[in-house]
């Protein structure tokens, strides 16, 4: 993931309103708990169609002074409340043409973790803006994307747990492999869920279809519970649509985490329907993790 020895940086993307400061203030947190170095990202994409400046200069050439003179203020902003947090973290800042989603998933090919925030992507709120960029950087990320909800969505249960999706594929696998760990560093408990959907035309014999779920399932945390006695785990699966049943269960979650793509996407897609479906409608922060060969 990272280039030379330098340690891969935990990598936030820098919302422009000096007002939201979640993404930063988690990102900056994590950084720490990993022994990371912090790196900001803010970009800015074309000009909007219209762009009309005053004065005989190109549309683009004053685009993009406007651009830097903003962006500068923008980092130099953030930059001041993340050494006010974090003084001893190692920082830099990336001030980029482009649309954010491009532009974080250049960064993601040698990053620890991407972190995004979430305004608009809520389960009653429009989906713009931030569905926009979380879609297409998650289905294209060389690592983790962390899309942070807002904490006024929903309320963390104590002792704090984290929520995985398990299906069997590369994908579900590294998805538990991130969770465990996540769930170590954050001192977190662990629900692992295998979702059985009926097939749409039935099954023979359903009970063994969930024999096979159940196995599959306590063969893919075993060995990874092992390594990690610090956290609590508790596995079940679970009958229903897999984004519905994700969704619930994630109302007191400290996060859900999934894999990009799973046994129910076609060959080919970027990002799996239940991924896609997650972001939408999860009631906490998400986690999606892409399989290693992928990243």
């Amino acid at each position: 993931m990272s280039t030379g020895t330098s340690p891969a940086p935990i990598v936030v993307g820098v919302d422009p309103d000096p007002d939201e400061r979640m993404a930063l203030a988690w990102a900056a947190d994590e950084a720490r708990l990993r022994g990371r170095p912090l790196t900001m990202v803010y970009a800015q994409g074309e000009p909007v169609p219209g762009y009309r400046p005053e004065g005989g200069r190109p549309s683009w050439e004053q685009w993009s002074e406007e651009l830097h003179v903003t962006g500068d203020d923008v980092l130099r902003t953030a930059l001041a409340f993340v050494e006010d947090r974090l003084p001893a973290t190692e920082i830099s800042v990336v001030l980029a043409e482009g649309r954010p989603a491009w532009v974080l998933a250049e960064q993601s090919r040698h990053a620890e973790l991407v972190v995004i925030g979430s305004r608009h992507l809520t389960v009653t709120g429009d989906p713009a803006p931030s569905a926009a960029v979380a879609l297409p950087l998650t289905a294209r990320a060389g690592c983790p994307v962390v899309v942070l909800r807002e904490p006024s969505d929903h309320a963390t249960r104590q002792p704090p747990y984290l929520v995985v999706g398990v299906d069997g594929s590369p994908h579900s696998a590294a998805a538990v492999d991130f969770a465990f760990e996540e769930a170590g560093l954050h001192g977190a408990n662990l629900r692992a869920l295998y979702v059985w959907h009926t097939p749409l035309l039935g099954v023979l014999d359903e009970h063994a279809a969930l024999e096979e779920c159940r196995r599959v399932l306590a063969e893919t945390v075993a060995g990874r519970a092992a390594a990690h006695p610090e956290v609590e785990l508790h596995h079940e699966v679970v009958k229903g649509h897999p984004v519905q049943v994700l969704a619930e269960a994630s109302a007191h979650a400290l996060g859900l985490v999934v894999g990009t793509r799973g046994h129910g996407g076609f060959r080919g897609m970027l990002l799996g329907s239940v991924s896609q479906g997650v972001l939408h409608h999860a009631r906490c922060s998400v986690i999606t993790v892409p399989h290693r060969r992928d990243r």
